[in-house]
């Protein structure tokens, strides 16, 4: 399987591209074959429990919220690292936050520097990075699918003026210059999860990229819809690339791993997750009947004792399921499962620093690394 590194591209107290560095140094070292910077405003956990009390890693980045704009973060590492063959996404940016016109260009920009390297990853974005700096969320699919077919349209138009219709980006004698990198546009990763999404996913996906926070049965009826879907569409349903994205929480020790993962800030992942899934395991979402997790947390509303009381309800095999969590080992055998239900692609991201302990925290960097050396022998 080949598989890519994602790391949060936080501004650290020491050097604003330390975290986004180190990340790419692991990938690098590791033989992965892309790296990935989330395209966020601010974090996903609440910045009332990414503290110094709860998390060591606020010592080294005492802001959760303070993320790097990725596309010029990209950039940068790409000029750092000219000589890289790393492939480099976004994962991923969103559609109602950013005109799909200006999205093209940035993906477009960053395949001409990296001499065709460059993916984009797309999805319908976050109420979080939306809704507080005035961004209409509302019917954010139908959003998706206008975005995803202005960006295509802009790409193809090869220099000449185009007018299109659509209800939220048309397009009116626009005109777009840059050319492809021999013959090759950026690809396209869909973050889908709903069934319409899936659908427009094996439409016009080069592959199909959830965030994996539900089984490997899960997956692979997904991925049996995208394919499906590929195969209405006329497309060769394996011509998708099969890819997710996971957290991982490991360490040096079993002992180690079931202290961090029974912490504040890694059970705050718990509420990422759908209250479909909550209830799976008996339980009712903190945040309420119907609550989509990921896609509709404010987590910056959520005081610390709301937060405690929400992760405190969390059962335990529920946080388990929405991360890797073990020793190496462990979670090999974890992502084999995931393989064998199709799985041909995982990006990971190590969420293991941000359990109380510092001094634990900054050493799971080489377990992390002996997880990714052993996809490589999967």
């Amino acid at each position: 399987m080949k598989f890519g590194v994602v790391e949060a591209p936080l501004h650290s107290q020491f050097a604003p591209m330390m975290a986004a560095e180190m990340g790419y140094r692991t990938a690098t070292a590791t033989g992965a074959d892309s790296y990935w910077l989330p395209d966020h405003l601010n974090g996903f956990l609440p910045r009332a429990v990414m503290t110094p009390k709860y998390s060591g890693m606020a010592r080294l980045v005492p802001d959760a919220d303070a993320f790097l704009e990725p596309w010029t973060t990209l950039r940068s590492l790409a000029g750092r690292h000219r000589f890289s063959r790393t492939r480099l996404g976004i994962g991923v940016t969103d559609t109602a936050r950013r005109n799909p016109a200006v999205t093209a260009q940035a993906a477009a920009t960053l395949h001409l520097m990296t001499r065709g390297r460059a993916i984009l990853g797309i999805g319908t974005g976050e109420r979080e990075g939306n809704e507080p700096f005035g961004v209409d969320w509302s019917k954010p699919v139908a959003r998706f699918e206008e975005a995803l077919a202005t960006t295509r349209a802009l790409w193809h138009s090869n220099g000449q003026l185009i007018s299109r219709d659509s209800e939220f980006f048309p397009l009116r004698n626009a005109i777009f210059s840059l050319p492809p990198v021999k013959g090759t546009w950026p690809q396209i990763w869909i973050a889908s999860h709903g069934p319409r999404m899936l659908r427009a996913t094996g439409r016009y996906a080069d592959a199909w990229f959830p965030v994996s926070i539900f089984s490997p049965e899960r997956y692979a009826d997904g991925l049996q819809q995208v394919q499906t879907a590929a195969d209405n569409a006329n497309r060769d349903p394996h011509s998708i690339i099969a890819a997710n994205a996971q957290f991982v929480v490991t360490g040096r020790s079993a002992a180690d791993v079931e202290e961090a993962v029974d912490s504040v800030p890694v059970r705050a992942y718990s509420l990422l997750v759908p209250d479909s899934e909550w209830a799976k395991h008996g339980a009712r979402h903190p945040m309420g009947e119907g609550f989509t997790g990921f896609q509709d947390i404010l987590p910056q509303l959520l005081d610390e004792a709301t937060v405690l009381s929400h992760v405190a309800a969390a059962p335990l095999p529920l946080i388990r399921q929405c991360l890797l969590s073990g020793t190496p080992d462990e979670i090999l055998d974890q992502l084999a499962a995931y393989r064998d239900h199709g799985v041909r692609y995982p990006v990971l991201l190590n969420a293991s620093p941000i359990q109380p302990k510092l001094s634990r925290g900054l050493p799971t960097a080489l377990p992390f690394m002996r997880v990714l050396r052993g996809i490589r022998k999967m």
